[in-house]
Formats: structure tokens, sequence, C-alpha cells
């Protein structure tokens, strides 16, 4: 403990997690099975490993491919 007497989980975010391409967090609606990030448009596919807390289990990978090559595509030009 702290010296505020704090256990350090004051300020954790049930419900949200961080886009793994822009860091951004981010708040799926409760069940959903994908979300795709209002920052950059990449979408995962979410696991509940409980009802209020989600994880990314990956990149749905057809929108995660064609993503990347657009980006790769402009950096070319």
């Amino acid at each position: 403990m702290s010296e505020s007497g704090s256990n350090g989980v004051k300020d954790r975010t049930t419900g949200q997690f961080r886009c793994l391409y822009c860091f951004t967090r981010v708040k799926p609606p409760r069940g959903a099975e994908t979300f795709t990030c209002e920052n950059c448009g990449y979408a995962w596919r979410i696991w509940w490993f409980s009802p209020t807390e989600p994880r990314i289990r990956g990149p749905v990978w057809d929108q995660h491919e064609k993503l990347s090559r657009e980006k790769m595509k402009k950096q070319g030009d």
C-alpha cells in the first residue's frame, strides 16, 4: 500500500482496453465480439473474461490487412 492508503487500483479502467495499434483507450459495448477503434480504424476481436472486462484476442484479419496495405501505399507515395 502507498502512503495515501490506496492499493494502486483507484484509477483502474473497468470495461476498457487500449487499441494495440494507436494505444488509445477504448470502451466497446458490453458483450461485443468485435470492436473498431474510432481513432485509427483498426478492428479487434474481443474476449470477455468477465461480464465487465474485455480483452483483445487479435485483429479482424481482413480489415487489418486492408488498412495495413493502404497505409503502406500512402507511405510509398
